[in-house]
């Protein structure tokens, strides 16, 4: 009789345990993500990396750590929020001839027609689920253009209900960062366009074993190395406050868009 109270109350205590702490839909089981629904966490960010080159002292996945790191930052401040798996593979460029990145080793590129469609399908999915909010941020230039075409053509086919789709464009674009850099004397060359002040900067600030130290140089030390800008000035420090200006920018805007998509 004790062994079966005893059974009794452990289950009794693990069926009333509460979700482990995290944001991450990958890292919870289906009955923990039921739960969190019921409770209210109706909304999550879909982020897209990419898998891309980023210069002899970068890792392929510059992207998708920044994004999955960023963006568990933004639920966490958003509240009542999760964020689902990074996209890892995402517009590079043609394969046959190679353009773009793809004319690098280790590239992977998805034809934009067939991102948006995994993009689509994802929402479709989180919807059915019951998240009433499906928040798009993306960490490359390729991925914007699919990401609005998706959040419009899904609102407009959901607009009679109670799900909305937000791109954020200023997760990317108008966070203030590159102003930021500019004013502390940083050249526009230098923070460049590609694995620069900028880039760098931000996965110092996330993991600095991503980042080839010894391999840094000021447009990547050759012809065709893959890099705009100068990594040499980049620092953990600068990182640091990009990302906070970046989180901060990006939760406004969500809030902003969730107001004002259901006229509120």
């Amino acid at each position: 009789m004790r062994r079966a109270a005893a059974g009794l109350l452990l289950c009794a205590a693990l069926a009333g345990a509460a979700a482990p702490d995290t944001v991450h839909l990958e890292e919870l089981t289906w009955t923990e993500v039921r739960d969190l629904l019921k409770s209210g966490v109706t909304t999550i960010i879909v982020p897209t990396g990419g898998t891309e080159q980023n210069g002899p002292h970068m890792v392929l996945g510059k992207h998708n750590f920044r994004i999955r790191h960023n963006a568990g930052l933004i639920a966490r401040a958003m509240g009542k929020t999760l964020v689902a798996p990074v996209m890892a593979y995402v517009p590079e460029g043609t394969i046959d001839p190679p353009s773009g990145h793809m004319a690098y080793p280790g590239t992977i590129t998805l034809p934009d027609e067939h991102f948006r469609k995994v993009l689509e399908y994802a929402a479709r999915s989180l919807r059915k689920h019951g998240f009433t909010d499906i928040v798009f941020i993306g960490d490359s230039g390729p991925n914007q253009p699919g990401q609005k075409a998706v959040a419009e053509a899904l609102n407009k086919e959901w607009a009679s209900g109670k799900t909305r789709v937000h791109h954020i464009a200023e997760y990317y674009r108008g966070n203030g960062f590159e102003d930021w850099l500019a004013k502390q004397g940083e050249s526009k060359a230098d923070i460049g366009t590609h694995a620069g002040i900028h880039d760098t900067s931000l996965l110092l600030a996330v993991d600095p074993r991503l980042v080839r130290k010894d391999k840094i140089a000021d447009n990547g030390g050759f012809q065709g190395s893959g890099v705009a800008g100068n990594p040499e000035r980049a620092s953990a420090e600068y990182g640091r406050k990009g990302l906070e200006m970046i989180v901060d920018t990006t939760v406004r805007r969500i809030r902003e868009s969730m107001r004002t998509s259901r006229g509120r």
